[in-house]
C-alpha cells in the first residue's frame, strides 16, 4: 500500500471489489461520499433557481407580461452557462495538471460563495436594473465554477472505483445531482403549501440559496481529507519527469490536437443528457404550471416523486452499464426519447394527475438509462492525461448549447408557435443527434483507465 502525506490510497485500479483490502475499500467509500456531496451542493442551487423561477421573475424583472419575465429569468439561467466552456478549460487544465482534488476543492469554494450571495440581492423595486445585473453576475460565477464539479467528481470516482463497478460508482454523480434537485423540490413544494405567494416572493425563494454555505463547507472539508487517485498519481510522476526534462504539460492543447474526435463524440452524446435533464427535471414544474395549468404545489410534488424514482433507478442503470456496456445503454436512451417524446407530451395535456405522473416516470426512467451511463462513458473516452479536460469541455459545451438554454427555448417555442408540443419535437431532435454521435463511439467498458 502506497501513501501520500501519510494518507492511504488505492495503489492501482483493481478489477474487482474483492481484490481491495478493508483500508482500500474505506478509501473508495470516502471518495464516493465526497463526490456525492460536492455535486449535491451544486445541483441543489440549480434546482432552486428552476423551481423558484416564477418567484425570481417577479423579484428581478419589471414587466407586466409574466411570460416575458419568465423568459428573461430563464435567459439569465442560460447566459450563465456561457462561462462554462471557459470554466471547463480552466478547471480541466488544472485538474489534469495540478490534481483532481485541488480543482474540485477550489470550484466548490467559488460555487458556494456565489450561491450564498444570491440570497441577499435586493429586488428590482429596490435597486432597479442593478438587481438583474447582480443576479447575472453571480449566476455567471456559478457557471464558471460549476463547470469543473460534475466532470471532476466523475473522474475522481472513476479512477478510484474497481473496474467491474465503475458504472455503478460513477452513477453516484448523477444520483447526487438528482438528490440536490429533490431537496430543492421538497423545499419548493413545502413553501408553496405553507407560505402565501407574497411570502414566497418576499423571502421564501432566498432560503435555499442561503443554505448553500453550510452544505458547501461540509463538502469542502471532505475533499480536503482525500488524496488524488492512484491513476492520477502515476500521471503526476510522468509530468514531473517531463518538467525536469524541460517539457511542459499542456492537457488542453493535447486534447484539441490529438483527441478532437473523442471530444466531438463526447459533446454529441452529452447533448441528450443536457436537454433531457433540464427539460424533465428542472423545466417540467414550470411547464405543468404555466402550460398545462396544474397548480404549482401539485407540479412540485409530482417532480419530487419523479426525482425519488430517478435516484432509485440511477444505480440500477449504472449496474446495467457494467453488465451490458456503455454503448448499448446510451443508444437505448436515445431511441427511447425519439419514440416517447411526442406521445408523452401529448399525454401531459390530459391534465390527469395520474397520467402526468406516469408520463414523468417513463421519461425519468429513459433519462436514467442515459444519466446512469454517461459519466462512466466519458471517463472511459479520454486517456488519463486529458481525462478531466476532455470530460469537462465536451460535457459543458453540450450544456451551454443544449442544457442551459432548454427551459428558455422551450418557453420561446411555445410562445412563437402557440403549440405545447414544441418542446417534445426539440427533445426528439436532440435525441437523434446524440444517437448519431453514439453510433460513432467506441466502448471501453471495464478497461483499466490507465490503458485507455
Amino acid at each position: 500500500m502506497a501513501t501520500h502525506d501519510n494518507k492511504d490510497v488505492v495503489t492501482e485500479q483493481h478489477s474487482t471489489w474483492n481484490e481491495l483490502s478493508e483500508e482500500e475499500r474505506s478509501t473508495v467509500k470516502r471518495a464516493a461520499t465526497a463526490s456525492f456531496l460536492g455535486n449535491f451542493v451544486e445541483w441543489f442551487d440549480y434546482g432552486s433557481y428552476g423551481y423558484f423561477a416564477i418567484a425570481i421573475s417577479e423579484v428581478f424583472f419589471a414587466t407586466e407580461d409574466k411570460q416575458v419575465a419568465l423568459i428573461e429569468t430563464f435567459a439569465v439561467f442560460a447566459i450563465s452557462f456561457l462561462l462554462r466552456p471557459v470554466g471547463a478549460i480552466f478547471w480541466g487544465h488544472m485538474g489534469d495538471k495540478k490534481g483532481r482534488k485541488w480543482s474540485l476543492a477550489a470550484s466548490i469554494m467559488l460555487m458556494t460563495g456565489a450561491t450564498f450571495f444570491i440570497a441577499f440581492i435586493p429586488g428590482y423595486a429596490t435597486i432597479g436594473i442593478f438587481a438583474p445585473l447582480l443576479l447575472l453576475l453571480l449566476r455567471s460565477v456559478q457557471g464558471f465554477s460549476a463547470s469543473g464539479e460534475y466532470a471532476g467528481a466523475a473522474t475522481f470516482l472513476a479512477e478510484y472505483a474497481p473496474m467491474e463497478r465503475r458504472g455503478i460508482y460513477c452513477s453516484l454523480v448523477p444520483a447526487s445531482t438528482a438528490s440536490g434537485l429533490l431537496l430543492a423540490a421538497v423545499i419548493n413544494a413545502s413553501f408553496e403549501h405553507l407560505l402565501t405567494t407574497e411570502q414566497v416572493i418576499s423571502w421564501g425563494w432566498r432560503v435555499p440559496f442561503a443554505m448553500s454555505l453550510p452544505l458547501g463547507l461540509i463538502a469542502l472539508y471532505l475533499w480536503m481529507h482525500l488524496e488524488d487517485s492512484p491513476t492520477y498519481a502515476k500521471l503526476q510522476e510522468q509530468i514531473e519527469k517531463k518538467m525536469k526534462a524541460g517539457e511542459t504539460a499542456r492537457p488542453i492543447r493535447d486534447l484539441f490536437v490529438n483527441h478532437w474526435r473523442e471530444t466531438l463524440i463526447g459533446f454529441g452524446v452529452s447533448a441528450l443528457n443536457a436537454v433531457g435533464f433540464y427539460m424533465v427535471l428542472v423545466y417540467m414544474p414550470t411547464y405543468l404550471n404555466e402550460e398545462v395549468k396544474i397548480s404549482s404545489d401539485t407540479a412540485s410534488i409530482i417532480t419530487a416523486a419523479t426525482l425519488v424514482f430517478y435516484i432509485a433507478c440511477i444505480f440500477y442503470m449504472g449496474h446495467l452499464s457494467d453488465t451490458f456496456g456503455r454503448k448499448k445503454m446510451l443508444i437505448a436512451a436515445s431511441v427511447g426519447f425519439i419514440v416517447l417524446a411526442i406521445p408523452g407530451f401529448m399525454l401531459l395535456g390530459t391534465k390527469s394527475i395520474v397520467v402526468i405522473l406516469i408520463v414523468e416516470l417513463i421519461f425519468c426512467a429513459t433519462l436514467t438509462i442515459n444519466d446512469g451511463t454517461l459519466s462512466s462513458f466519458l471517463t472511459e473516452t479520454f486517456p488519463t492525461e486529458v481525462r478531466y479536460s476532455g470530460f469537462a469541455f465536451s460535457f459543458n459545451m453540450a450544456n451551454v448549447v443544449f442544457g442551459g438554454t432548454a427551459p428558455m427555448i422551450s418557453t420561446w417555442l411555445i410562445r412563437v408557435t402557440g403549440s405545447d408540443l414544441t418542446p417534445a419535437f426539440y427533445l426528439m431532435l436532440v435525441a437523434a443527434f446524440a444517437l448519431g454521435a453514439m453510433m460513432a463511439s467506441k466502448d471501453h467498458s471495464n478497461k483499466d483507465l490507465g490503458t485507455i
